[in-house]
Parts: structure tokens; sequence; C-alpha cells
């Protein structure tokens, strides 16, 4: 029987991209993940989780879906919400993945609506969704860590060009510091123009 972990990075960020990631493994393999005693991903230094993420890799499929900027601005032009912008990744995460069963950190206020949705995607399909998933199940913790780190390493190229942007989410000064010095027709690609945040440093 084969297990799929599924949760998310970057979320809430008005800089860089949402990763969504599934990590799949065979039931019988679970353990390996087990003992590495994977929580989520929030509750874990920076260096741990890289080393967390090749362990991770090295034990089960991982199955990253970066969702750009410019993407989820497009998506919310036509009004297609965050929650929907997830869906289209996990939608393909499953099936890429094929699963028989799925846990999911729970994006839904209502776990059982949520659930239904996500079981329409693939014949046979059981959907475990709860919330703070990523503290219950091993395989969502180690999607949690992977789309972290890929999350991370992206900003971490932003870095490089554009120097200290923060970590890119409307709570850090450095962020909004960032923002605030760029008049917004020379927003780079990787803001998030939709979001709120902007609209309030202007």
């Amino acid at each position: 029987m084969k297990l799929l972990g599924i949760d998310e990075a970057g979320r809430g960020s008005v800089l860089g991209p949402l990763v969504v990631c599934g990590v799949a493994i065979e039931e019988e393999r679970l353990k390996y993940l087990e003992r590495l005693k994977l929580k989520d991903s929030k509750k874990i230094t920076p260096k741990r989780r890289v080393v967390l993420s090749r362990k991770i890799r090295k034990i089960a499929e991982c199955h990253p879906v970066h969702i750009s900027a410019n993407d989820i601005d497009l998506l919310r032009s036509k009004d297609v919400n965050l929650n929907e912008i997830e869906k289209i990744a996990m939608r393909k995460i499953i099936g890429d993945s094929k699963p028989d069963i799925s846990y999911i950190d729970c994006i839904d206020v209502k776990p059982e609506r949520f659930k239904n949705e996500i079981e329409k995607f693939q014949d046979k399909l059981k959907v475990i969704a709860e919330h703070r998933a990523d503290d219950t199940y091993a395989i969502v913790s180690a999607a949690s860590i992977v789309a972290k780190v890929e999350r991370d390493m992206a900003i971490h190229k932003l870095k490089k060009e554009f120097n200290d942007i923060g970590s890119g989410y409307p709570s850090d000064p450095k962020t909004i510091l960032f923002l605030k010095n760029i008049a917004y027709d020379d927003l780079p690609e990787f803001v998030r123009r939709s979001w709120a945040t902007i609209e309030r440093t202007r």
C-alpha cells in the first residue's frame, strides 16, 4: 500500500513561490521515516531541516510543486483563491504518485469537506485530512520539511541577487522595507502583487 503525505511552505509569504510537496512511500517502509523522529518544519532549525530533507529524499519519493508569484497573481486575478491554488498542486502530486492513502495538513476550516473533495482526484483514494497533521504523522512532517527546504533555497537564490529581502513574510520588517523602497511598476516578478501587503507599502 502506498502512502502519501502533503504539506506546503510559503503560503502567507508576499515574496517567492508557494511550495506544495508530496512525500510518498510504501507502507512497509514508513518505519524508516518514523525513525527520523520528524515534526513540523517550523519547529526544526534550518540546518537540521536540510539534513533531514536529504535523508527523506533517500528513503521516499518527493514531489515538490513550485507555484510562482506570477502564477499566484494570475490565478487570483481569475478569482481562484489560495486554497484552490494549493488543490491544483495537490491534484498533480496525487496524479504523479498514485497513492492508496493520502495524509494532508488540512487547509480548509472543515476537514471533512476538504477530504471529500480531494478523494475525487483519484479512484479509490482514501484521504486523512487534519489540522496540524505535520505534527501528527511522520509522512506529513516529511512533506513539511522538504517543502520548507525547497522554499528556503528559492528565497536564498533571490537574496543573492537582490540582497536582503528578509524572509518574504509580511511580518518581517526587512521584507516590508524592501517593498517600500521599490516603485510598484518596478516590483520584481517574485513579488505577489495581488497581496494586500503591497497596497499597504505604497
